[in-house]
C-alpha cells in the first residue's frame, strides 16, 4: 500500500508524540520534528507508511539514547492485557458463537496501538472490546475456521504488546504443531517483539520467529533469510493490524488481515468504516486466482 497525501499529516503528528513520549526535552522535539518535516517534502510516496515510520523512530532512539523507549508502556498493558484474559476466555467458552467472539475479541485487541492513539488509556481498551462485541460484522468467519483448519503451515503475524495477549484467544484454536508465530525482530513504537511473546505466554505455547526488522509492519525485503523462508513457506498468513495490512495487502500469497480500521486512509481502501472491525482475505490472492 503506498503512502497517501492524507498520511503526511498522521506521519508529523506520530513524530511529535512519539518524541514527547520519548523524552521531555523540548529541544529533541523541535530537532526531530524538523528533521522530518524536510524529510517529508521529499519523501516517495510509492513507499508504504511503515518504511516511513521505521526511519522515524529509528532517529527518535538515537536522538533520546534509547533502544527501546516504549518498553514501559508495553509491559504495563501486556499486564493489563493477562489480567483481562480469563474473563475474555470465560467469554468465548460460554458464547452461542464462539468462534465469532473469538475474531471480535482478537480484533478488539488492535486499538492497543501508541503508534495511532499515544494517550490511549485501560478504559478505552474496555470500551473497545465492548464495541467489538456488539459492532457490526460483516466476515465469514466460518470460511477463516476452515482455512486455519485446512493448513498445514501457518504463520501468525503479530502486531501490538498487549494485543497480543488477545491473539492466544485465537492461537489456542489450532493445533501448536501448525503454527509459527510472528514477531518484530527489534523494538519500535509499542510493537509486539520476542520479549512480549514471552511476557504474553505465547512463546511457552508456540514457535516464535522474530523477522529480523525494526518496522511497524511486515516488509518482506527488510526482514531475516529466516523469516522470508518461513513466510514463503506458509500455507496461509494471519497478519494482524494496519501496518501488516499496509506491508502485505498487495503480496501474493494467502493471508487473512485481521484488523480495526483506525484511519480514513486505510477504511478507504478497505471499502469500511473507521472504527470496522476487519477480517478480510488478501485482495492480491483473490486477484492472482481470477486471472489464472
Amino acid at each position: 500500500m503506498k503512502t497517501f497525501l492524507d498520511c503526511i499529516p498522521c506521519i508529523i503528528r506520530q513524530t511529535l508524540d512519539s518524541a514527547r513520549l520519548s523524552t521531555s526535552d523540548e529541544a529533541v522535539h523541535e530537532r526531530m520534528l524538523r528533521e522530518i518535516l524536510r524529510n517529508a517534502a521529499e519523501m516517495d510516496l510509492r513507499r508504504n507508511p511503515p518504511e516511513m515510520a521505521q526511519w522515524i523512530h529509528r532517529r527518535i532512539r538515537r536522538y533520546v539514547n534509547e533502544s527501546d523507549p516504549y518498553r514501559q508502556i508495553k509491559d504495563r498493558f501486556n499486564r493489563m492485557a493477562l489480567e483481562l484474559y480469563p474473563t475474555l476466555r470465560k467469554w468465548v467458552e460460554e458464547s452461542n458463537r464462539p468462534m465469532e467472539t473469538v475474531v471480535r475479541l482478537v480484533i478488539a485487541g488492535n486499538v492497543i496501538d501508541f503508534g495511532v492513539n499515544a494517550d490511549l488509556t485501560m478504559p478505552q481498551v474496555r470500551e473497545a472490546i465492548t464495541h467489538a462485541l456488539l459492532a457490526p460484522f460483516d466476515a465469514d468467519v466460518e470460511e477463516f475456521f476452515r482455512a486455519l483448519s485446512d493448513a498445514r503451515k501457518i504463520l501468525y503475524l503479530t502486531d501490538n504488546a498487549g494485543e497480543i495477549v488477545f491473539d492466544r484467544l485465537l492461537l489456542r484454536q489450532i493445533p501448536a504443531e501448525k503454527v509459527t508465530v510472528g514477531v518484530r525482530g527489534f523494538p519500535v513504537i509499542n510493537d509486539a517483539t520476542l520479549a512480549d511473546a514471552e511476557e504474553a505466554g505465547i512463546a511457552k505455547m508456540f514457535k516464535v520467529i522474530e523477522n529480523g526488522s525494526d518496522a511497524p509492519g511486515t516488509i518482506l525485503a527488510d526482514c531475516s533469510d529466516a523469516f522470508q523462508t518461513q513466510f514463503r513457506e506458509a500455507d496461509l498468513i494471519v497478519a494482524k493490524g494496519q501496518g501488516n495490512y499496509e506491508t502485505l495487502n498487495d503480496v501474493d500469497k494467502d493471508i487473512y488481515f485481521l484488523l480495526k480500521a483506525k484511519c480514513p486512509v486505510v477504511a478507504d481502501d478497505l471499502g469500511c468504516d473507521v472504527g470496522s472491525l476487519v477480517l478480510r482475505r488478501s485482495i492480491a490472492l483473490t486477484v492472482s486466482e481470477t486471472k489464472a
